[in-house]
């Protein structure tokens, strides 16, 4: 049914690219990208991310942040955001596609996963496992 998702945040450095690969992992025969609605074009995942994906064994390397916009929103079949205000901005750019655009965090009672950026260590793990989780019944939900 979904042979592509797209994973939107802000900035495109912290919380898409784990759910991107996180997701990849769960689904590697699927096209899974992310983007950012701000994103900071060209800039790696952010160290902190790095670092505590890598804890946990995920690879955040050769990741590059991208800007989100309606000619990239038609090439997936599902997008994935992590908070509400990422729901509003994707619609406002690409209006055809807020059918398919759903909260990462929906399986977990519509959660936002709040963004870690510039916060301690403690701040990415939590969100690191918000995001895991998420991703863990996003894949039940597609397979099952």
């Amino acid at each position: 049914m979904f042979n592509s998702i797209l994973v939107v945040c802000t900035g495109n450095i912290c919380r898409s690219p784990i759910g991107e690969r996180l997701l990849r992992n769960a689904f590697p025969e699927k096209k899974i990208d992310s983007a950012g609605t701000g994103a900071m074009k060209g800039l790696p995942a952010d160290p902190s991310a790095s670092r505590i994906a890598s804890n946990h064994g995920l690879s955040l390397d050769n990741h590059t942040a991208v800007q989100f916009n309606s000619s990239l929103a038609r090439e997936y079949d599902l997008i994935l955001v992590m908070e509400k205000s990422h729901l509003e901005q994707v619609s406002s750019i690409a209006p055809e596609s807020r059918g398919k655009t759903m909260l990462l965090g929906h399986w977990l009672d519509q959660r936002e996963i709040p963004d870690p950026y510039r916060k301690s260590d403690e701040a990415f793990e939590s969100v690191y496992k918000l995001i895991d989780r998420a991703c863990q019944l996003w894949a039940c939900k597609l397979t099952g």
